[in-house]
């Protein structure tokens, strides 16, 4: 029997892909590259070439099992974890990682989120086994970060030991995590050379992490690992909805990452984007001789460079004069959005909302 589990993170909301990805249908279960598979499809595939399609376990939103059960039809009930409520990535982990402790003391977990992209998934796979081996044999936490290639504000920073490696020159130990710069420090960052992009993909053994979270959220810990037992049988869905009730509201990079001192970063060189906004996806996307995107038969751009159009089949629509560009329609809503301002996409959200609630009222 393997000692290889997987978790895939499906609960978020993804608002930054905001018209097409909504809190009814989140972006891990869009096909937005339009390739006939969903971003958690595609990492389900991805994560059954390192653990047995059975020890792969999705948490998730109870409002989102249904489009799990449709879109993965071909794991068990028992594989789906819910969460009553959003409580950031530390519960999530400390709810899987217990429930698999409890089925195997010598578990190995790799923790990914749904809606990643990821081009070189031979490479993936090797890097993985690597940092698999890492956090068995080594009992560390084992993050895969990505070398940076602009100052981009939207992801965290991993800063590691240059002269510390551990293994043949790709395993490093971090010196600290920074949780999403401005655009200086980010500069900074690139410019150093001892930084990595957060990936927030993860190994180690479910006995590591669970030993960590104990020390550094003894009420997180406590909330979920008071009573293994209880895991795998009836009892397990209220006493989990218990624990998420009463937890704090917390990353696993501000739960543990950032304190422990068994962490180490390998550097995951296969071509990977977190998807999390527009920008990110029109990096893999074909252009035009004048650097657009367009996705829409009855799209006619005139006069426009480097613009990410994503429009309905059935959409007639002249572009005139844009640069830098997003123009994005889903189902009566629509964002055109200066591309330099897409990290403020939840703000402008919020603001929409606000004002259509006022509307309402008036």
């Amino acid at each position: 029997m393997s000692n290889n589990f997987a978790v895939i993170m499906a609960g978020g909301v993804g608002s930054r892909f905001w018209p097409m990805s909504v809190e009814e249908h989140p972006k891990q279960f869009l096909d937005v590259l339009g390739i006939g598979k969903t971003l958690i499809q595609m990492t389900f595939e991805r994560l059954k070439n390192i653990a047995p399609q059975k020890q792969i376990y999705i948490v998730t939103n109870e409002k989102y099992v249904h489009l799990v059960k449709e879109q993965l039809p071909e794991i068990q009930a028992g594989q789906i974890l819910t969460e009553p409520e959003r409580k950031n990535t530390a519960p999530c982990v400390t709810y899987a990682a217990a429930k698999i402790y409890a089925l195997n003391k010598d578990a190995n977990l790799v923790v990914a989120p749904s809606d990643h992209l990821i081009m070189k998934e031979d490479k993936f796979v090797g890097i993985v086994e690597k940092a698999i081996k890492q956090a068995e044999n080594h009992d560390r936490l084992v993050t895969l970060g990505v070398k940076p290639n602009r100052p981009d504000t939207g992801y965290g920073y991993i800063q590691f030991h240059q002269d510390g490696d551990i293994v043949g020159g790709e395993i490093y130990k971090v010196k600290q995590f920074t949780e999403k710069p401005n655009r200086e420090m980010a500069e900074i960052f690139l410019k150093s050379g001892d930084y990595y992009w957060n990936s927030g993909i993860f190994v180690w053994r479910a006995k590591t992490i669970l030993k960590a979270l104990q020390k550094f959220k003894p009420d997180l810990y406590n909330a979920f690992c008071s009573n293994y037992a209880i895991y795998n049988t009836p009892g397990e869905h209220t006493f989990v909805n218990d624990a998420f009730r009463t937890c704090e509201d917390i990353s696993i990079d501000y739960a543990v990452m950032e304190n422990a001192k068994n962490v180490d970063v390998i550097l995951a060189d296969f071509d990977w984007s977190d998807l999390g906004t527009w920008c990110s996806l029109s990096d893999h996307l074909e252009k035009d001789v004048n650097g657009n995107n367009v996705r829409g038969e009855k799209v006619f751009m005139i006069n426009s460079n480097n613009c990410l159009v994503n429009l309905p089949d059935e959409k007639e629509a002249i572009v005139q004069g844009l640069n830098n560009h997003i123009v994005v329609e889903s189902e009566n809503r629509l964002l055109i959005l200066d591309k330099a301002d897409e990290q403020n996409v939840k703000k402008y959200l919020k603001l929409l909302k606000e004002n259509l609630s006022s509307q309402k009222k008036n």
